[in-house]
């Protein structure tokens, strides 16, 4: 059964506060109970948890800009874009529910790390894994709530072609 206009806006926007709230407060605990730099094991040495602050993106990209450009980069556009996204989103309810959830998740993760940057002007990580040769950089839940959301929408995108997005 399809959901109505105002249902699956809903939906999208729960979504969002879900993703949102799930890594402010990992993010949260962490800054509160794990030292700065500290290498906690929790699953041998695969599955690590620290405290890490990334003052750029992904893997510390545009660390070392200047803060103008740092904060236009790092800040402005991510806002514009994910307005502009979670607008989009809301906006076309005729879109596939699993890729509207998949937004959402983007959009979550986004925020969340946006929130970070506009507050700290860092960003908490803290997860590392390590199994065999698959090795992570650091990141924290709002990552992973963009990789999800991005994994989805690829899969969707290459399974159903002509699908609109």
């Amino acid at each position: 059964m399809p959901l109505t206009k105002l249902t699956k806006r809903a939906l999208i926007l729960i979504v969002v506060l879900l993703n949102i709230g799930c890594d402010q407060i990992s993010k949260n605990i962490v800054r509160n109970n794990v030292i700065p730099e500290d290498y906690i094991e929790v699953i041998g040495d695969n599955f690590i948890l620290t405290n890490v602050e990334n003052t750029g993106a992904m893997l510390g990209f545009g660390e070392n800009l200047p803060p103008i450009i740092k904060r236009i980069l790092l800040q402005g556009i991510p806002v514009i874009v994910l307005l502009v996204i979670l607008y989009r989103t809301l906006l076309k309810t005729h879109l596939n529910t699993t890729l509207s959830i998949a937004f959402a998740f983007v959009i979550g993760g986004g925020i969340g790390n946006l929130i970070d940057r506009i507050l700290y002007n860092s960003v908490t990580d803290f997860f590392h894994i390590k199994i065999g040769f698959i090795k992570t950089g650091v990141f924290n839940m709002a990552d992973v709530s963009v990789t999800i959301g991005a994994l989805i929408i690829l899969f969707i995108s290459i399974r159903y072609k002509n699908l609109e997005i």
